[in-house]
């Protein structure tokens, strides 16, 4: 396929199909930048069936970006929970000190602008621009490589610099410059639910004719992408100390993993401890003095995007509270669900009594 002469026409079959089969999503109805924000924030990395509830949770509570600019971010991580990729919240609330700060609590109102948010980059800039003001900027997703792939029958892996690059022109071209926002949002939504990753049905697909990636035969194999690095196994002992219905917790505020959210107090080793190490630990009878005795472990396998968490949960019941260190924060048993924990912990405390 020429690709001049076929632009019009993939663009004009693409918003036909878009009319017809366009999901009634809540930030369609009413294209404000903050709710595109918000949509776009949470669908990284995110189904749609599984950001919506966060969507409608966070925007309940956050009606406008100024209001979630003066809650604390635990607020917003607590709301957060459960969805992974906890950078997202925390730079969505960065972000939203940003627009108050610097734009007087007006979203930017164009893509140079919008890259100065935190956590905002070229696509989610290009979303906002495209879909809440109309800009004429192309919007390149997992949805759009998926599709450009097979349409044009490259192989160039997605996650390269080389493809970044071409999939990124490519997309412009084919960009209707008159309705960016209907096209960005057709292309976004043709990939999720007609040119999908496994098995697409392209006996139905109004592009079929077109799709250089059908006539190869190689819709299977599109598109391509380089191996992701190993993931690194990391081994967590945490020890759950009670006492007269109260826990501890410690906050994770180094630059790693779970920065910010809430969990007991950690032992990481290099490798798997056995409970006869675990019971020789001397910092448990450092925090916790001679009385105290062991519950049952609990442990968890948690899988992240290049990290593997081997985790045993430790129930201590202890008799003495003198030594616990300062670092540590007393939490009352029906106070724990206000704290932001990760999708691990809160595992835990749904199996555990601590609730």
């Amino acid at each position: 396929m020429n690709l001049q002469s076929g632009i019009s026409t993939v663009s004009t079959l693409l918003s036909e199909w878009y009319e017809v089969h366009q999901r009634a999503l809540p930030w369609r109805q009413n294209p404000d930048p903050y709710k595109v924000w918000l949509s776009e924030i949470i669908l990284q990395q995110t189904r749609v069936e599984q950001g919506l509830p966060y969507y409608q949770n966070i925007l309940s509570r956050f009606p406008n970006v100024r209001s979630m600019a003066d809650a604390p971010l635990n607020e917003l991580l607590k709301l957060w929970q459960g969805l992974g990729y906890y950078s997202r919240a925390r730079n969505m609330h960065a972000a939203a000190k940003q627009v108050v700060k610097d734009f007087g609590g007006v979203f930017p109102t164009n893509y140079l602008n919008l890259l100065r948010l935190k956590g905002v980059g070229d696509y989610t800039a290009a979303a906002i621009a495209s879909i809440a003001y109309g800009e004429a900027r192309a919007v390149v997703d997992g949805n759009v490589f998926r599709v450009l792939s097979r349409l044009y029958n490259i192989d160039t892996p997605i996650n390269s610099t080389e493809g970044k690059r071409i999939f990124s022109t490519l997309a412009a071209e084919l960009l209707d410059k008159e309705h960016p926002s209907r096209h960005n949002q057709a292309m976004m939504e043709f990939g999720a639910l007609q040119c999908v990753p496994v098995r697409p049905d392209c006996e139905n697909c109004p592009l079929s004719a077109h799709c250089l990636g059908l006539a190869a035969e190689r819709v299977a194999e599109l598109p391509v992408k380089t191996k992701a690095v190993s993931k690194k196994n990391r081994y967590f002992l945490y020890l759950v100390p009670t006492f007269e219905k109260n826990t501890w917790l410690k906050q994770r505020l180094e630059k790693d993993i779970w920065q910010n959210l809430w969990e007991f107090p950690l032992i990481e080793s290099a490798k798997p401890l056995s409970m006869e190490r675990i019971l020789e630990e001397p910092l448990l009878r450092t925090w916790f003095g001679e009385a105290y005795s062991i519950g049952n472990a609990l442990t968890y396998k948690h899988i992240l995007s290049h990290r593997i968490i081997h985790a045993t949960f430790l129930p201590i019941r202890i008799q003495q509270t003198m030594n616990i260190p300062t670092s540590w924060t007393k939490v009352p048993f029906d106070k724990i669900e206000t704290f932001a924990v990760s999708k691990m912990t809160e595992n835990f405390l749904i199996k555990s009594l601590i609730r």
